[in-house]
């Protein structure tokens, strides 16, 4: 599928962390995705999802950051939702509103941990470097692009992901892109611009 880049400086988006069930004998149980705080993400609001219960963590930042609105000095550093359950063969999307994505970075990393009821915990937390080969467990990357060179208001389009999880995924949909058979994805919809997710890698399954 072709992809277009995430806007630097985008608002009003949502983040949706598509998450399915990479084990034939247990279930998803757990979530964590650490969020960058070097570049933040401004005004972050965690939707409900039935059965899950979401718990935010912030931290104060080293360097506040400016808006038409104030100085942010804290950002949210980590979710984690839990409570919850995503069987075999299933996969669940957990959503979240931003305020703004930064103008300052060229991508984003969230590494996540995706946590089993057979106690298993993958680790989705290697970064990948240009010229070397891609890491056994990758953090998902959001890249991001000069406004200039987005697409066209109202027209979403799917930002390119350069890592993903080494088992296949779900199936994409408008937001998703490569989500294969089984693995971890993860995936942002800027409401007025742009779309990423995360798709699988093109070797093994993942090992913790």
């Amino acid at each position: 599928m072709h992809a277009e880049n995430a806007t630097k400086g985008a608002t009003d988006g949502v983040l949706t962390f598509r998450v399915p069930n990479e084990e034939s004998g247990a279930s998803t149980t757990k979530v964590q995705v650490v969020v960058p705080t070097d570049h933040p993400l401004l005004s972050l609001l965690v939707t409900p999802e039935a059965g899950w219960t979401a718990q935010v963590t912030t931290t104060k930042l080293k360097t506040p950051v400016k808006t038409d609105d104030g100085t942010v000095s804290e950002a949210v550093s980590e979710i984690t939702w839990t409570g919850g359950s995503i069987k075999p063969g299933q996969y669940q999307d957990f959503h979240v509103a931003y305020g703004q994505l930064p103008d300052d970075a060229d991508q984003l990393t969230f590494k996540t941990l995706q946590t089993y009821s057979d106690g298993k915990v993958v680790r989705w937390i290697d970064e990948s470097h240009e010229g070397q080969d891609e890491p056994a467990n990758p953090a998902p990357v959001l890249r991001l692009t000069a406004a200039s060179q987005s697409p066209a208001s109202g027209k979403p389009a799917a930002p390119t992901a350069s890592t993903a999880p080494k088992a296949a995924s779900k199936s994409s949909d408008s937001t998703a892109r490569g989500l294969g058979a089984a693995g971890l994805a993860v995936g942002v919809l800027a409401v007025a611009g742009a779309a990423v997710a995360i798709r699988k890698g093109r070797t093994a399954a993942p090992r913790d």
